[in-house]
């Protein structure tokens, strides 16, 4: 089996722990019969960083030799995807969407992740906890090149469980918006088509990322399988930008005519309001003519039909109001 982390790294502890004095984590892993299993420190061929401390960067760029500069882009959510060359090892930034939270209100984050790989190991560092190794991918397990692939081709996936949920939450707010009279659903479209502009960015860069991949897979150490499993990872690539174009155009395209129906809503029910206002305006100016303060022609006390008459005479001037709205279909 080829050698495995640094030796320095053997006087760790040899399961994941919380690390420094923040909230850290380091887990390590193996490669065995074809698949990923935890180890001890002293056996790990990769080494997951996720939320590291200063102590963890310090220790990050004493033992692997990682540039302070790109150790930052991976940890930065705003870096664009790279590939850089070190004397012992090559440094891989690409994007990767966050899980989605509540809090977000249907904004969609996106977040780095850094891949050091080295000659018999790999290092990843991570801003955030994240499920990198869950789920089934199309991609054998052999070397650490193929971990690297793997980690690759999951962003991707990761990236369309995205559209996915922006398509189905788009369908949900779309039926909402058609009887909403508020903006809380507009809005929420704001966030999507600001998350897809975002989504197209990082994909779009990651592309630019696997194209150079392309051009020094030798440098990466790839071989011919794993060539062709990364032009396959290009073609997903590809795939997915377009979807998420497809995606922002028509949200973008039909965001007019939402704010439109939002306020078709409202002007529907200003109008109901005012013809049920006017109603009882002309109810009102019936109860007015035969008030108490007017001498009125009619027969004097222990008759009760005056009452009745007045409020026939109410009714059949709020009911003229409706039956000339059905009518004219206002």
């Amino acid at each position: 089996m080829a050698e495995t982390a640094p030796d320095s790294l053997r006087a760790d502890t040899a399961d994941a722990a919380m690390q420094g004095n923040g909230r850290s984590i380091r887990t390590f892993y193996r490669l065995e019969g074809g698949r990923l299993a935890s180890c001890p420190a002293p056996d790990a061929q990769v080494i997951v960083y996720i939320s590291p401390t200063i102590d963890d960067e310090a220790e990050l760029q004493e033992l692997y030799n990682i540039d302070y500069h790109t150790l930052q882009s991976s940890l930065d959510p705003d870096e664009l995807s790279r590939l850089e060359f070190e004397p012992d090892h090559a440094a891989l930034i690409f994007k990767r969407p966050k899980s989605f939270c509540a809090q977000d209100n249907f904004l969609l984050k996106l977040t780095s992740t850094g891949v050091f790989i080295y000659d018999d190991y790999l290092v990843i560092v991570m801003p955030d906890e994240a499920p990198i190794f869950e789920g089934r991918v199309p991609i054998p397990v052999q070397t650490i090149q193929d971990v690297a692939l793997r980690l690759l081709y999951q962003s991707i996936m990761h990236f369309d469980g995205h559209l996915k949920a922006i398509n189905m939450l788009s369908d949900s707010l779309e039926r909402r918006i058609s009887t909403s009279l508020e903006n809380v659903y507009l809005l929420n479209m704001f966030a999507l088509e600001k998350s897809l502009v975002y989504i197209v960015n990082a994909i779009s860069s990651n592309g630019a990322l696997l194209d150079r991949m392309k051009a020094a897979a030798e440098k990466l150490g790839l071989d011919h399988e794993q060539v062709g499993v990364l032009e396959d990872i290009v073609i997903e690539n590809s795939q997915c930008l377009r979807r998420t174009e497809i995606y922002a155009q028509v949200i973008g395209s039909l965001m007019d005519a939402r704010a439109s129906i939002v306020s078709h809503n409202l002007n529907q029910l200003i109008k109901k309001f005012t013809i049920w206002t006017i109603a009882i305006m002309l109810m009102n100016l019936v109860v007015s003519i035969f008030s108490m303060n007017v001498l009125l022609p009619l027969p004097g006390e222990g008759f009760l039909w005056p009452f009745y008459f007045v409020l026939f005479l109410c009714v059949v001037s709020a009911g003229f109001v409706f039956i000339l709205w059905r009518l004219k279909k206002w």
